[in-house]
Parts: structure tokens; C-alpha cells; sequence
């Protein structure tokens, strides 16, 4: 429920614009004579045939890879007169591994749709298909789970194509954190509602996703939205914590998901050059979001089993 939708939140905070790094001259020079010299004739055939099938698998060019090594060019001058590293298409400059462009921030990612996987499944085993939220969370998770796999492969290499489904499949899950937090709250006793609000759900995300495709790309616009409803959804959660801290022993997970989320978010806030040139703020905060999955299923698990619980003795649900 808060796992996903802070993830996602958070996945759509940097845009990438233009940097300083690639605005200096000796980096549009080096990446111009580069091209003219490597990626035409023999020389471009000749990189076609030494480059290794996942680099030609995952799309990397003769002219992407000017680009890497006139990054490492630019930051050695940088170094070299005393000054800070410069970012490149909104980017920090990152070692690339194998194919991977940002290879902490894909292994994050990685574990992080691991973590949902595995407690998705463990969900599954523990609570009947009779529970009145069951259908609704496993939609939930395959809706994240979508997301960190797009998130994967943005990380492993940031196209047009995998930068908006990124953005894209974040904001899916932030709208639909949205419908299981009314499902959970309003729904179980009022269905309309709940049918009523995710209809206008769907309606939100079809007009947020043709306007950012064929209208502008803003990523102003898209933090902003994406905020407001995680903000939205975030207060929400709060108040149904404090409403019931006394009627269930469980309610304190779901405040510390919360809490915690919240708190690891900061580490996002101090975007600081890559460590060793892999490891930056981003990366960071997304390994310190793996460990968080299994205290939110264990939440889901013990309300999931609650409700089955009331239902069965006839009790009006929460």
C-alpha cells in the first residue's frame, strides 16, 4: 500500500534534462569527432562485429558509446582543474557494467521486485482467496511489480522508450495505492464507492499518460501530480492507523512502513556524486527500501486474516 507508492514517488523526482557536463564544449566536441571518426564505413562495422551480443541486445550504438567515453573524458578534466563532477543528461557519471548504465540502482530495483515477489507468494500461501481484500492486493502487487521491473530496465539503459514507462508504471501504482487505500477503508462497506473511485482513477491516468505523450513531457507537472496523490494517500493511511491503534494489534506496522519510507526518502534529498563511481543517493535509498516489503505483507497478512476473520463471525468489517 505505502511501499509501492513512496517508491514510486520518488522514481519520478529526477528529471533528465540537460546537465552541465554535456553543455561544455570539450564534451560536444570529443562526442562529435568521435562520431565522425568511429561510427561511419569500416570503423563502424568494425565496432558492430567486436561489440558483445548484450551490449547490441540492449541497444547501445556506436554514437551511446562516444557518449560513455567522452563522459570520463570531460570528469577527468573536471578532476584534473580542481573541480566538482559534473552531471550529464541529468545524470551522474556511473561505471558502466556489462550493459548496465546505473548498475546499483538495476540491482536495487532488482531486489526490490524480488522482495515484492517473494511476499506476494507468501501472501498467497497464508490468506484463503475468500478474503474480501485478497484480489485486490494481488492486483496491487502485479501493478508494482510492473513498475519495478520497467524501473530494472530504465536503469540498465535509459531510452525513450524505458525512462517513460518508468514514469509511466510509477504512476500507475501510486493511482491504484490509491483505490486499495478507498477499497480498504470505504469499499468493504460501501462497494459503489469504491467502484466509482477507481473508475475515475482509470480516467486520471489515461489523461495523465496522453498528456505527458502527446501534449508536453513536464516533469514539473509529473512530480507535482504524482506528490499530491501519494501525499493524498499517505494521510489517508495515517488516519486509519490512528482510528484503529486500539481495535488491532497490527496497526503499529503499518505506521512504521510509513514512518520509515518516509524517514529512507531523505537519503533521495542528498545526491551526492557516485561512490566508486556506482553507488549514489538513488541507488542508496532504493537497497534500503528491500528490507521494508516484509514488514508491509506482514501488515497485509495480519489485516487480510482479520477481516476473513470478522466476516466469518458475522461482525461488521472495519
Amino acid at each position: 500500500i505505502l511501499v509501492a507508492f513512496t517508491s514510486a514517488v520518488l522514481l519520478v523526482l529526477a528529471p533528465a534534462s540537460g546537465s552541465q557536463g554535456d553543455k561544455e564544449p570539450v564534451y560536444r566536441d570529443c562526442v562529435k569527432q568521435c562520431s565522425r571518426t568511429n561510427c561511419t564505413g569500416a570503423r563502424l562495422r568494425g565496432f558492430e562485429s567486436a561489440q558483445p551480443p548484450y551490449m547490441a541486445l540492449t541497444g547501445w550504438t556506436c554514437r551511446d558509446d562516444c557518449r560513455y567515453q567522452c563522459m570520463w573524458t570531460t570528469v577527468r578534466l573536471y578532476q584534473a582543474e580542481g573541480y566538482g563532477v559534473p552531471q550529464f543528461h541529468g545524470k551522474w557519471p556511473f561505471v558502466r557494467f556489462l550493459c548496465f548504465e546505473e548498475p546499483a540502482s538495476a540491482l536495487a530495483s532488482l531486489l526490490n521486485g524480488l522482495a515484492c515477489l517473494l511476499m506476494l507468494l507468501r501472501y498467497r500461501s497464508a490468506v484463503p482467496r475468500q478474503c474480501p481484500m485478497y484480489h485486490t492486493i494481488t492486483a496491487f502487487s502485479l501493478v508494482s511489480l510492473n513498475a519495478w521491473f520497467w524501473s530494472t530496465v530504465f536503469h540498465t539503459r535509459d531510452t525513450y522508450l524505458t525512462e517513460k514507462m518508468d514514469y509511466f508504471c510509477a504512476s500507475a501504482v501510486i493511482l491504484y495505492s490509491i483505490y486499495l487505500c478507498c477499497v480498504r477503508t470505504l469499499g468493504l462497506r460501501r462497494p459503489g464507492v469504491s467502484s466509482m473511485v477507481g473508475v475515475l482513477l482509470i480516467l486520471a491516468f489515461t489523461s495523465h499518460v496522453s498528456y505527458l505523450t502527446f501534449v508536453s513531457f513536464d516533469y514539473g507537472y509529473n512530480m507535482a501530480a504524482n506528490a499530491t496523490i501519494g501525499i493524498i494517500n499517505l494521510l489517508w493511511w495515517l488516519c486509519w492507523c490512528w482510528h484503529h491503534r486500539r481495535a488491532l494489534p497490527y496497526w503499529w506496522k503499518c505506521g512504521v512502513v510509513v514512518l520509515l519510507l518516509h524517514g529512507l526518502a531523505l537519503l533521495e534529498l542528498l545526491d551526492f556524486p557516485p561512490l566508486f563511481w556506482v553507488l549514489d543517493a538513488h541507488a542508496v535509498w532504493h537497497l534500503s527500501t528491500v528490507p521494508v516489503h516484509f514488514l508491509f505483507y506482514s501488515f497485509l497478512i495480519d489485516d487480510s486474516l482479520h477481516l476473513l476473520n470478522t466476516e466469518k463471525i458475522g461482525v461488521k468489517l472495519e
